[in-house]
C-alpha cells in the first residue's frame, strides 16, 4: 500500500495555494509552530502574521515534489515553491498533532 500525505498536510498545501488565510491558520494547533530557516513563529497570531509576510501574503503556491513518513508523526515533504517571496524546491519537516500541524520547520536543502 502506498503512503498517503496527512490530510493535514494537504490541507496546508491547499489553503496556501487557495489563498485561504484562514483554513490555512486552521490547519495548525493552537499551540503550533513554525520554524523558517531559524526563525520561530509560535501560536496562532504568530503563524497568522508569518503568513501574511511569507506566505498567501506573498503569492506563494505549492507543488508538491515528494514526501517520506519519518515515522513518530513526522513527515518529510520538498515542495517546489513559487510565488514573490522565496521560489525553488525546499524541504519541509511537519510533526502531525490528531488531525492538525504541531510543527513545521523549513530548511535550507
Amino acid at each position: 500500500m502506498a503512503e498517503q500525505l496527512p490530510t493535514a498536510i494537504q490541507k496546508f498545501i491547499d489553503t496556501t495555494n487557495n489563498a485561504d488565510s484562514e483554513g490555512f491558520v486552521s490547519v495548525f494547533t493552537t499551540d503550533g509552530s513554525i520554524n523558517d530557516w531559524g526563525n520561530e513563529y509560535d501560536g496562532t497570531d504568530r503563524i497568522a502574521r508569518w503568513n501574511q509576510t511569507d506566505n498567501i501574503g506573498k503569492q506563494s503556491h505549492f507543488e508538491l515534489v515528494n514526501f517520506k513518513d519519518q515515522g513518530a508523526n513526522k513527515w518529510l515533504v520538498n515542495l517546489k515553491v513559487t510565488g514573490n517571496g522565496f521560489n525553488g524546491t525546499s524541504p519541509f519537516t511537519f510533526e502531525i498533532e490528531g488531525a492538525k500541524i504541531k510543527s513545521m520547520v523549513i530548511s535550507p536543502d
